[in-house]
């Protein structure tokens, strides 16, 4: 059976989700509706839906034109099985001691590497993204250097692979955060499905403002897995919950996004200690000085 999708982008969250809402009422009716913001830097959203109808073309004509967004794009997608597509595509990634694999490659994981299983479905933070691997692969060379955190929080944390890392090789439980209630959501069936209950406390949170965030700072090391614009503004409320010479290992930022975010944090009393680039995306280790 045929499915379409319809696609568009527009300036602004807001905007953007109040078209996903608008395009739910539509009939016939999207059997989904997803609402991202485009990782550029321009500010836009996407906006699609999923159906098994053909969409009503104009009724979306004018959806766009009231919210102010481009004409939508109208596909018909060919019959695929998306999750066995992706467990084919996604092959386990490897980041020092780090093993990030789906349930279907759970047999391959090398003995003495640190297995972390994301299923396939849950694509996002597996691994394969170039931020993702890059704050993997921050937190092996800072294991190699002898770092031990006693205190982790993961900020945006998505699928909680970061946070799960950080479990497996830290002794103290670790909190993971994130705004999206669909992420923590997943995140919590990843730590179920990792036997790391009681290790990786999942909560729904924008940045620090959370009373179990509050209570476990001052933190010596802290993910920030997320974009320029909010890394930026956290920078203020990272350092009020850092101890001096704790680590920030941030990602989520373009290469040529990398300066501001270094200079940002600069403001806030924190090194750069470490750089590192994977296709368009930077990750950064910082050092939080005493100053």
């Amino acid at each position: 059976m045929p499915t379409y999708s319809a696609l568009t982008t527009l300036a602004g969250q807001d905007s953007a989700r109040a078209l996903g809402e608008a395009m739910e009422k539509l009939t016939p009716e999207p059997s989904g509706v997803g609402v991202f913001e485009i990782e550029d830097g321009s500010g836009r959203w996407e906006v699609g839906g999923y159906f098994t109808d053909p969409p009503d073309e104009a009724a979306l004509a004018l959806l766009a034109a009231a919210f102010g967004a481009r004409p939508f794009s109208v596909s018909e997608l060919p019959e695929v099985d998306w999750v066995a597509h992706v467990k084919r595509e996604l092959s386990p990634v490897v980041a020092g001691r780090f093993f990030v694999h789906g349930s279907h490659d759970a047999d391959k994981v090398p003995m003495g590497s640190v297995g972390l299983l994301i299923e396939a479905s849950m694509a996002f933070g597996t691994g394969h993204h170039g931020t993702t691997l890059g704050c993997l692969q921050a937190l092996e060379a800072l294991l190699q250097e002898g770092f031990a955190a006693r205190s982790v929080a993961d900020i945006g944390c998505g699928t909680a692979v970061l946070a799960m890392a950080a479990a497996r090789v830290f002794p103290n439980p670790v909190i993971a955060s994130d705004i999206d209630p669909v992420a923590v959501e997943v995140a919590r069936a990843n730590v179920a499905a990792n036997a790391l209950k009681g290790r990786v406390s999942c909560i729904e949170a924008a940045g620090f403002e959370h009373p179990l965030i509050a209570g476990a700072a001052p933190f010596d090391l802290v993910f920030a897995n997320i974009l320029k614009g909010p890394l930026i503004e956290l920078a203020p409320r990272m350092r009020h919950h850092m101890q001096p010479g704790g680590i920030a290992i941030l990602s989520g930022i373009l290469n040529e996004q990398a300066g501001e975010v270094v200079a940002a944090y600069a403001d806030q009393g924190y090194d750069l200690r470490r750089s590192e680039s994977i296709g368009e995306w930077t990750t950064l280790v910082l050092d939080r000085t005493a100053r």
